[in-house]
Protein backbone atom coordinates (compact mmCIF):
# COMPACT_ATOMS: atom_id res chain seq x y z
CA UNK A 1 0.00 0.00 0.00
CA UNK A 2 1.87 3.46 -0.80
CA UNK A 3 2.11 6.04 1.72
CA UNK A 4 -0.06 9.05 1.99
CA UNK A 5 0.88 11.72 -0.38
CA UNK A 6 1.29 15.07 2.36
CA UNK A 7 -0.13 18.22 0.76
CA UNK A 8 2.64 21.02 0.31
CA UNK A 9 0.81 23.66 2.91
CA UNK A 10 -0.08 21.32 5.34
CA UNK A 11 0.68 23.58 8.24
CA UNK A 12 0.49 27.08 6.09
CA UNK A 13 2.15 28.54 4.53
CA UNK A 14 6.03 29.47 4.64
CA UNK A 15 6.94 32.67 6.33
CA UNK A 16 8.53 33.18 2.94
CA UNK A 17 5.35 33.66 1.51
CA UNK A 18 3.23 35.15 4.67
CA UNK A 19 5.70 38.36 3.48
CA UNK A 20 5.49 37.97 0.09
CA UNK A 21 1.69 38.06 0.59
CA UNK A 22 1.73 41.11 3.00
CA UNK A 23 4.06 42.92 0.85
CA UNK A 24 1.57 42.46 -2.21
CA UNK A 25 -1.47 43.25 0.11
CA UNK A 26 0.91 46.68 0.94
CA UNK A 27 1.04 47.48 -2.55
CA UNK A 28 -2.35 47.13 -3.53
CA UNK A 29 -3.64 48.96 -0.58
CA UNK A 30 -0.94 51.88 -1.13
CA UNK A 31 -1.64 52.08 -5.10
CA UNK A 32 -5.67 52.27 -4.24
CA UNK A 33 -4.64 55.22 -1.76
CA UNK A 34 -2.34 56.91 -4.74
CA UNK A 35 -5.58 56.56 -6.96
CA UNK A 36 -7.76 57.98 -4.40
CA UNK A 37 -5.50 60.79 -4.13
CA UNK A 38 -4.96 61.26 -7.56
CA UNK A 39 -8.67 61.39 -8.39
CA UNK A 40 -9.30 64.10 -5.41
CA UNK A 41 -6.49 66.46 -7.28
CA UNK A 42 -8.18 65.80 -10.31
CA UNK A 43 -11.47 67.18 -8.74
CA UNK A 44 -9.99 70.01 -6.46
CA UNK A 45 -7.64 71.13 -9.85
CA UNK A 46 -7.65 72.09 -13.48
CA UNK A 47 -4.87 72.38 -15.79
CA UNK A 48 -4.56 75.81 -17.94
CA UNK A 49 -2.06 76.86 -19.94
CA UNK A 50 0.59 74.27 -18.52
CA UNK A 51 -0.09 75.38 -14.74
CA UNK A 52 -2.24 73.65 -12.61
CA UNK A 53 -5.21 75.48 -11.01
CA UNK A 54 -7.12 75.01 -7.37
CA UNK A 55 -10.04 74.67 -7.44
CA UNK A 56 -10.76 73.87 -3.87
CA UNK A 57 -10.56 77.65 -1.65
CA UNK A 58 -9.24 75.70 1.32
CA UNK A 59 -5.89 74.58 -0.50
CA UNK A 60 -4.68 78.76 -0.45
CA UNK A 61 -4.89 78.59 2.89
CA UNK A 62 -1.23 78.93 3.73
CA UNK A 63 -1.29 82.57 1.42
CA UNK A 64 -3.84 84.37 3.03
CA UNK A 65 -4.66 85.53 6.76
CA UNK A 66 -6.66 84.99 9.51
CA UNK A 67 -9.08 87.49 8.41
CA UNK A 68 -9.26 85.99 4.87
CA UNK A 69 -9.92 82.48 6.52
CA UNK A 70 -12.41 83.55 8.41
CA UNK A 71 -14.58 85.33 5.90
CA UNK A 72 -14.03 82.27 3.83
CA UNK A 73 -15.23 79.95 6.45
CA UNK A 74 -17.84 81.54 8.09
CA UNK A 75 -21.41 81.56 5.75
CA UNK A 76 -23.19 85.27 5.29
CA UNK A 77 -20.07 87.46 4.40
CA UNK A 78 -21.72 88.11 1.34
CA UNK A 79 -24.32 90.83 0.73
CA UNK A 80 -27.89 88.46 0.51
CA UNK A 81 -28.36 90.65 -3.06
CA UNK A 82 -25.25 89.47 -4.44
CA UNK A 83 -26.04 85.73 -3.50
CA UNK A 84 -29.65 85.86 -5.06
CA UNK A 85 -28.70 87.76 -8.13
CA UNK A 86 -26.62 84.74 -8.76
CA UNK A 87 -28.33 81.36 -7.62
CA UNK A 88 -29.29 80.91 -11.63
CA UNK A 89 -25.43 81.34 -12.20
CA UNK A 90 -24.61 78.35 -9.67
CA UNK A 91 -28.06 76.35 -9.90
CA UNK A 92 -29.81 77.05 -13.17
CA UNK A 93 -31.92 73.83 -12.98
CA UNK A 94 -33.54 75.13 -9.10
CA UNK A 95 -36.99 76.67 -8.53
CA UNK A 96 -36.26 78.04 -5.62
CA UNK A 97 -39.89 79.00 -4.17
CA UNK A 98 -39.88 75.05 -4.18
CA UNK A 99 -36.76 74.70 -1.84
CA UNK A 100 -37.53 74.58 2.35
CA UNK A 101 -35.55 77.10 4.77
CA UNK A 102 -32.78 74.21 5.32
CA UNK A 103 -32.74 73.46 1.62
CA UNK A 104 -31.92 77.15 0.80
CA UNK A 105 -30.00 78.39 3.33
CA UNK A 106 -27.57 75.43 1.99
CA UNK A 107 -27.71 76.38 -1.39
CA UNK A 108 -27.38 80.11 -1.13
CA UNK A 109 -24.06 79.02 0.91
CA UNK A 110 -22.73 76.93 -1.78
CA UNK A 111 -23.37 80.16 -3.97
CA UNK A 112 -21.44 82.22 -1.85
CA UNK A 113 -18.67 79.81 -1.63
CA UNK A 114 -18.62 79.86 -5.37
CA UNK A 115 -18.37 83.37 -5.54
CA UNK A 116 -15.52 83.83 -2.30
CA UNK A 117 -13.65 80.74 -4.26
CA UNK A 118 -13.79 82.50 -7.69
CA UNK A 119 -12.72 85.94 -6.10
CA UNK A 120 -9.51 83.61 -4.50
CA UNK A 121 -8.79 81.73 -7.41
CA UNK A 122 -8.80 84.93 -9.62
CA UNK A 123 -6.70 86.55 -6.92
CA UNK A 124 -3.76 83.91 -6.49
CA UNK A 125 -4.07 83.46 -10.04
CA UNK A 126 -3.86 86.84 -11.86
CA UNK A 127 -2.76 85.71 -15.15
CA UNK A 128 -5.69 83.71 -16.08
CA UNK A 129 -7.93 85.21 -18.59
CA UNK A 130 -11.74 84.99 -18.86
CA UNK A 131 -12.23 82.65 -21.00
CA UNK A 132 -10.10 80.10 -18.21
CA UNK A 133 -11.93 81.95 -15.50
CA UNK A 134 -15.32 80.84 -17.23
CA UNK A 135 -13.58 76.71 -17.36
CA UNK A 136 -12.71 76.55 -13.47
CA UNK A 137 -16.30 77.78 -12.81
CA UNK A 138 -17.84 75.60 -15.21
CA UNK A 139 -15.70 72.48 -13.33
CA UNK A 140 -16.51 73.76 -9.96
CA UNK A 141 -20.27 73.72 -10.87
CA UNK A 142 -19.81 70.29 -11.53
CA UNK A 143 -17.39 68.64 -9.08
CA UNK A 144 -17.47 71.47 -5.52
CA UNK A 145 -21.11 71.66 -5.35
CA UNK A 146 -22.33 68.64 -3.00
CA UNK A 147 -18.71 69.68 -1.35
CA UNK A 148 -19.96 73.25 -0.61
CA UNK A 149 -23.43 72.35 0.29
CA UNK A 150 -22.22 69.78 3.12
CA UNK A 151 -19.81 72.40 4.48
CA UNK A 152 -22.60 75.13 4.83
CA UNK A 153 -24.64 72.52 6.06
CA UNK A 154 -22.13 72.11 8.96
CA UNK A 155 -20.95 74.92 9.30
CA UNK A 156 -24.97 76.53 9.99
CA UNK A 157 -25.45 73.55 12.43
CA UNK A 158 -22.29 74.26 14.74
CA UNK A 159 -23.30 78.76 14.65
CA UNK A 160 -27.15 77.38 15.41
CA UNK A 161 -25.42 74.86 18.96
CA UNK A 162 -23.24 77.98 19.58
CA UNK A 163 -25.94 80.70 19.53
CA UNK A 164 -28.22 78.05 21.88
CA UNK A 165 -25.03 77.61 24.12
CA UNK A 166 -24.57 81.22 24.42
CA UNK A 167 -28.21 81.83 24.94
CA UNK A 168 -28.14 79.10 27.47
CA UNK A 169 -25.53 80.77 29.18
CA UNK A 170 -26.99 84.16 29.01
CA UNK A 171 -29.94 82.98 30.75
CA UNK A 172 -28.56 81.28 33.13
CA UNK A 173 -26.22 84.77 34.64
CA UNK A 174 -29.65 86.89 34.04
CA UNK A 175 -31.76 84.59 36.13
CA UNK A 176 -28.35 84.79 39.06
CA UNK A 177 -28.45 88.33 38.56
CA UNK A 178 -32.08 88.72 39.05
CA UNK A 179 -31.65 86.20 42.13
CA UNK A 180 -28.59 88.15 43.71
CA UNK A 181 -30.66 91.75 42.83
CA UNK A 182 -33.74 90.38 44.68
CA UNK A 183 -32.04 88.78 47.68
CA UNK A 184 -29.97 91.88 48.06
CA UNK A 185 -33.09 94.10 48.73
CA UNK A 186 -33.82 95.35 52.61
CA UNK A 187 -37.82 94.13 51.86
CA UNK A 188 -36.91 90.75 50.81
CA UNK A 189 -34.84 90.17 53.78
CA UNK A 190 -37.07 91.76 56.00
CA UNK A 191 -39.57 89.33 54.78
CA UNK A 192 -36.71 86.34 54.80
CA UNK A 193 -36.21 86.84 58.21
CA UNK A 194 -39.62 85.55 60.13
CA UNK A 195 -39.73 82.89 57.53
CA UNK A 196 -36.28 81.95 58.65
CA UNK A 197 -37.06 82.02 62.40
CA UNK A 198 -40.19 79.95 61.35
CA UNK A 199 -38.14 77.22 59.61
CA UNK A 200 -36.02 77.06 62.57
CA UNK A 201 -39.11 76.67 65.34
CA UNK A 202 -40.44 74.35 62.85
CA UNK A 203 -36.87 72.19 62.22
CA UNK A 204 -36.62 71.98 65.87
CA UNK A 205 -40.15 71.46 66.91
CA UNK A 206 -40.01 68.04 64.86
CA UNK A 207 -36.79 67.06 66.38
CA UNK A 208 -37.43 67.64 69.70
CA UNK A 209 -41.11 65.65 69.21
CA UNK A 210 -39.59 63.01 67.39
CA UNK A 211 -37.14 62.55 70.34
CA UNK A 212 -40.01 62.30 72.42
CA UNK A 213 -41.77 59.49 70.67
CA UNK A 214 -38.07 57.33 70.28
CA UNK A 215 -37.61 57.67 74.00
CA UNK A 216 -41.49 56.69 74.97
CA UNK A 217 -41.01 54.02 72.55
CA UNK A 218 -38.39 52.41 74.40
CA UNK A 219 -39.68 52.84 77.76
CA UNK A 220 -43.09 50.82 77.41
CA UNK A 221 -43.49 47.69 78.21
CA UNK A 222 -44.09 44.92 75.61
CA UNK A 223 -47.79 43.92 75.73
CA UNK A 224 -48.66 40.64 76.75
CA UNK A 225 -48.81 38.02 74.10
CA UNK A 226 -51.74 35.81 73.18
CA UNK A 227 -50.86 32.17 74.52
CA UNK A 228 -48.17 33.13 76.66
CA UNK A 229 -48.13 33.44 80.52
CA UNK A 230 -47.59 36.92 81.81
CA UNK A 231 -44.12 36.78 84.60
CA UNK A 232 -45.31 36.29 88.07
CA UNK A 233 -44.53 39.23 90.25
CA UNK A 234 -43.84 38.77 94.07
Amino acid sequence: MAAPRHLRYAQGPTPVAVTAASSATSTSSSAEQDLQLQRRLQQDSIQLGGKTVYLNPFLYWRRFDANTDRWLREPGQLPEEQIAANRSRFYPELDWALLDDDERAAKDGAVEMFLKSLELISTFNPELTAGQLLEVERKMAVTKKRAFERWVSRSLRRREQEELRQRRRFDRERTWLAWREWSALHVTRQALLPMGALLVLAVGGGWWLGSQQACRGVLMEPAAQPGVPAPAVN
